[in-house]
């Protein structure tokens, strides 16, 4: 139940991703039928209408076997998000227990962080945004850091 609502909150940062080179994907275990339904329900009535970025339909559990996020005791797939780089190497995974919405607003701050780390080649500490200090990777980077220089 709490899918729709993070659903609606990928659609509301899909600009904000695409400015980030950044391509917003959904896959579920559901048909191509179920989400073409789920798709043509108004959000009011339970439904995704208006969200637009593509939906993978993978009905036979291969991807969310593959990534190991499937609940075999109650025959579902957990909600996983993945960040992978232009090569495909995947930077981020964070997998969510049922009642645990995502926050979208980290995935980005996540992305920002990479950006960040591939132009200039400083590392981003605990709790880094954008315009925030980064620091050296290194010991004295470490140092320099905590010491506020």
């Amino acid at each position: 139940y709490v899918c729709p609502t993070e659903l609606f909150a990928f659609q509301e940062m899909v600009e904000e991703f695409g400015n980030r080179n950044c391509l917003v994907l959904g896959a579920s275990c559901d048909t191509n039928e179920v989400h073409f339904a789920w798709l043509s329900t108004p959000k009011e009535e339970g439904g995704i209408e208006g969200v637009e970025y593509p939906i993978l339909s993978d009905t036979w559990r291969k991807l969310a076997g593959e990534l190991n996020i499937t609940d075999l005791a109650d025959n579902v797939s957990y909600r996983a998000t993945y960040l992978l780089d232009e090569s495909g190497v995947c930077f981020h995974e964070s997998v969510n227990d049922m009642p645990i919405g995502r926050n979208v607003k980290e995935y980005l701050r996540i992305l920002d962080a990479k950006i960040f780390n591939e132009k200039n080649g400083e590392v981003c500490p605990a709790n880094w945004e954008e315009g925030k200090r980064a620091m050296a990777e290194s010991r004295e980077g470490v140092i320099n850091y905590s010491q506020g220089k």
